[in-house]
């Protein structure tokens, strides 16, 4: 018993306590407060923020707001990305290449491109993504050129 209750101690010394950052959520569709995406992506693109914070460390969650034609040129990330359709479709592919005709998700798809892989994205129509993943996410243009914050 004596071994089963300090096994309890060091198992629940373990486990972090709860803190600010992890309060409950709960945002309808209506509340989201859309922002043009950070000068890391190409203009046109716009950002809800849910949950967390995609700059810092930690958990977060975001939704992307992007117009129809809308193209991310070929790029990685140092976490992994995992993504959910909610509406419009999204052509998001490996490559060092936008390839428009690629295969598409629509709403209800999902993708996970792991850290490090180089991959494209392709919006055919306006499309809403609700991304998820662990900070600090950034974005590495394959080619240097590509990247917005460059262009000025």
């Amino acid at each position: 018993m004596r071994k089963l209750a300090l096994l309890a101690v060091v198992f629940a010394a373990c486990i972090p306590a709860a803190s600010s950052a992890d309060d409950h959520v709960t945002v309808s569709a209506d509340q989201l407060k859309w922002t043009a995406a950070p000068p890391a992506f190409p203009k046109g693109l716009q950002v809800a923020v849910l949950s967390g914070d995609p700059s810092k460390e930690g958990l977060y969650v975001i939704r992307l707001k992007a117009p129809a034609g809308y193209k991310v040129p070929a790029h990685t990330h140092p976490f992994d990305e995992n993504a959910t359709v909610i509406s419009g479709a999204v052509a998001i592919a490996m490559g060092e290449k936008v390839d428009e005709k690629a295969p598409t998700q629509k709403a209800g798809g999902f993708f996970k491109m792991p850290k490090g892989m180089v991959h494209f994205a392709y919006f055919p129509e306006e499309t809403i993504l609700q991304v998820h993943g662990q900070g600090p996410q950034g974005i590495t243009y394959v080619n240097a050129a590509d990247d917005p914050r460059k262009q000025n």
